[in-house]
């Protein structure tokens, strides 16, 4: 007599069961090599801004099969599972691929540049104070780059500004903006979240009055062009206001921009894709 036994990954095509093993064997090998060797992958394989001196252009893609902890890998791979598989079926395999890492490293470009954005003027600043330091310029920077500021830092700057030429507190404020702005630019960024935003975006437009049924509201279930439009407006909001953490909320946004002008492009093309 046979015995049925149930295969986990029987009913999931192949290129999306390819991209979740790869994606929880990294972690499983990040974790081991960082905790048997003390080596930070996160860190060599992350996204880092391109002025960064960690950054590496083979970043622009491994960055997306790196995940902080086990939460955000079981986020992202449960949302890729749960979109990616439908999508496969209908677009096929090589077609899934291309919009997956095409939405991943649109991600990446409009993450990138909003950084640039966002450091351009602290880097500006920190040159023009450490090119002719002062406690007037490290006052404006302290204000204008670093929100709550301990009272010690204004207690500096007063003693700064009643010896204003002291080697020793120029030399004390230049080595803390240095450390400020290498904070800044040395965090790197992990995930697969932007390609999973895109996958999510392509479900929206392809199922879009699909009623999915949320975690949080199991009652209540809602159309899939509602939930990535709201999804999309939260992300934007979040963006917006630097609320949300350590976030990449424009990266969301880029794999759902990035893919939505790829199925525009699709729908309007008259040549078959593959």
């Amino acid at each position: 007599m046979n015995t049925f036994r149930p295969r986990p990954f029987a009913n999931i095509p192949p290129v999306l069961k390819n991209l979740l093993i790869i994606n929880i064997l990294i972690f499983l090998g990040s974790m081991l090599i960082g905790g048997t060797m003390n080596v930070d992958l996160n860190n060599i394989l992350g996204l880092h801004y391109f002025k960064s001196e960690y950054f590496r252009p083979y970043q622009i893609v491994t960055h997306m099969f790196m995940h902080a902890n086990i939460t955000h890998i079981f986020l992202n791979m449960f949302m890729l599972w749960m979109f990616g598989k439908v999508l496969e079926q209908v677009w096929g395999g090589k077609r899934f691929l291309f919009y997956y890492f095409f939405t991943g490293l649109g991600a990446a470009a409009l993450h990138m540049f909003v950084m640039h954005l966002e450091l351009a003027p602290l880097l500006r600043d920190a040159t023009a104070f450490q090119n002719t330091p002062s406690p007037e310029l490290f006052d404006a920077f302290i204000r204008e780059h670093l929100k709550n500021a301990s009272p010690q830092l204004s207690e500096f700057v007063r003693a700064w500004s009643l010896s204003p030429t002291n080697v020793s507190f120029s030399g004390e404020a230049t080595q803390f903006v240095d450390k400020l702005v290498q904070n800044r630019i040395n965090v790197p960024t992990v995930g697969a979240s932007g390609a999973v935003y895109g996958v999510l975006l392509a479900f929206g437009m392809i199922f879009p009055n699909m009623p999915l049924v949320l975690i949080f509201f199991p009652f209540f279930p809602i159309k899939a062009k509602y939930m990535v439009i709201g999804m999309g407006i939260l992300e934007l909001v979040h963006g917006l206001s630097m609320s949300g953490g350590n976030v990449a909320h424009f990266a969301h946004l880029g794999g759902m921009l990035f893919g939505f002008i790829l199925i525009k492009y699709w729908n309007t093309s008259r040549q078959d894709f593959y």
